[in-house]
C-alpha cells in the first residue's frame, strides 16, 4: 500500500504543476468564467482543489462536525477560506500546495482523480488543453471503473464495455463505449457533455447516467 502511494503523488504533484502553469496568463475575467455545473466559477473550483489538498483527517473530521454533518457545506466553507481576493491570490495558494501530501480520509488515487477531473472541468470551458500521460489517465480509468466511493462511477458504467482508442484501458461487459481515455473517465465520473468525444451503441446510456 505505502509502495503504491508512493508511486501515485509523483503524479498528483505533476497534473497540479501543469494546472498551475496552464492557469497562470488568466485575466481576471477569464476566472470568473462559469464552470459546466454546480454554479461555480473556474476559481472556485480551483480554491476547492487547494482546499483539499490541505485538509487533513482531522480537520476534515472538525469541518464535518462544525457543519453537523452536512457535507455539501464542509465543502462550501473550506473552499472560501482558499478563494483569496483575486483570481492571482487563488493561483498563489493553490501553487503552495502543488507538492502537498496532505489530504482528507481518502483514497490517494481519489486524489489524482480530484486534480485531474476538475482540472479538466476547468480546461474544458476555457478552451485548454492538456494532453495528459496516458499511463496516468489508465491508472486513474482503472481506479474509477472499480469502485463508487467518494464518486459513482463504476454503477454508472454497469452493463457497458469502455474500450479507450488511446491506450489499454479497457472494462466491463456488454454494450460499446469507445473513444479517449480522459473522454471515458469524465463520463464516468458524471459529466455528461464528454459523451460527445464517445462513440458506440452503449454512449446514450451513459449520457443519461451522466445526466
Amino acid at each position: 500500500m505505502t509502495k503504491n502511494k508512493n508511486e501515485v503523488w509523483p503524479l498528483i504533484h505533476a497534473e497540479r504543476a501543469a494546472l498551475a502553469e496552464d492557469l497562470a496568463p488568466l485575466s481576471e475575467a477569464q476566472w470568473a468564467t462559469p464552470f459546466l455545473c454546480d454554479g461555480l466559477t473556474v476559481r472556485e473550483v480551483l480554491a476547492h482543489l487547494t482546499a483539499a489538498a490541505s485538509l487533513n483527517a482531522v480537520r476534515w473530521l472538525a469541518g464535518v462536525i462544525r457543519c453537523r454533518f452536512d457535507f455539501d457545506q464542509q465543502v462550501a466553507m473550506r473552499l472560501a477560506e482558499q478563494l483569496g481576493a483575486d483570481g492571482a491570490e487563488t493561483l498563489a495558494r493553490f501553487r503552495n500546495v502543488i507538492t502537498s501530501r496532505t489530504k482528507p480520509p481518502l483514497p490517494v488515487l481519489a486524489m489524482l482523480g480530484e486534480v485531474i477531473v476538475h482540472g479538466e472541468d476547468i480546461r474544458r470551458p476555457l478552451g485548454s488543453r492538456r494532453d495528459h500521460p496516458i499511463g496516468t489517465l489508465t491508472r486513474l480509468a482503472e481506479y474509477y471503473a472499480s469502485t463508487d466511493q467518494v464518486v459513482v462511477a463504476k454503477g454508472r458504467i454497469e452493463g457497458l464495455r469502455l474500450e479507450a482508442t488511446d491506450g489499454p484501458f479497457t472494462t466491463g461487459s456488454g454494450t460499446l463505449v469507445s473513444g479517449s481515455t480522459l473522454a471515458l473517465v469524465m463520463a464516468m465520473t458524471g459529466r455528461g457533455a464528454h459523451c460527445d468525444e464517445l462513440t458506440g451503441d452503449g454512449v446514450e446510456v451513459l449520457r443519461r447516467r451522466a445526466g
